[in-house]
C-alpha cells in the first residue's frame, strides 16, 4: 500500500469526497488529489503529516498512526524516525538493504535479519 492509497482509504472510511474533505479540512483539493494518486510525494513536514492525521480521525499511537507515518517516510524517500532514533538498528541497515538488493529475500531470510538486528 502506498501513502496515497492509505489517505484515500482513510478519506473514504469517513465518507467524504474529495472536495467535502479539502472544504471542512481547509486543503486545496488539486494538491489532495495528486497525493492520493501518489503524483505529490507526502509532505515531510511533521506538523502537516500529524495536521492530515487528524483530519483523516487517524488516532496518535495506533498502529494506523505508525502505518500513516512510516509511509510518509519511506515514500520521501527517507527512513522512518523511530527506526533512526534507535542506535543498535542503524548500524545493521546497510547489511539488510544489500541482502534484500543482491537476492530474493525468502521469508526465513527476512525472519533471520530481523532476528539479527534485534539481537545487535
Amino acid at each position: 500500500m502506498t501513502f496515497g492509497e492509505l489517505f484515500n482509504m482513510k478519506r473514504r472510511a469517513l465518507g467524504l469526497t474529495l472536495r467535502e474533505f479539502c472544504r471542512q479540512n481547509g486543503f486545496d483539493v488539486g494538491n489532495m488529489s495528486k497525493l492520493e494518486r501518489d503524483l505529490l510525494p507526502p509532505p515531510q513536514d511533521r506538523k502537516r503529516l500529524e495536521e492530515y492525521a487528524k483530519a483523516l480521525k487517524i488516532k496518535r499511537g495506533t498502529d494506523d498512526w505508525l502505518k500513516f507515518f512510516d509511509l510518509a517516510s519511506v515514500f520521501s524517500g527517507r527512513i522512518p524516525e523511530d527506526i533512526m532514533d534507535d542506535k543498535k538498528i542503524v548500524p545493521a541497515l546497510p547489511l539488510l538493504f544489500r541482502t534484500i538488493k543482491d537476492k530474493a529475500v525468502t521469508e526465513k531470510d527476512l525472519d533471520d535479519i530481523i532476528k539479527a538486528l534485534r539481537d545487535a
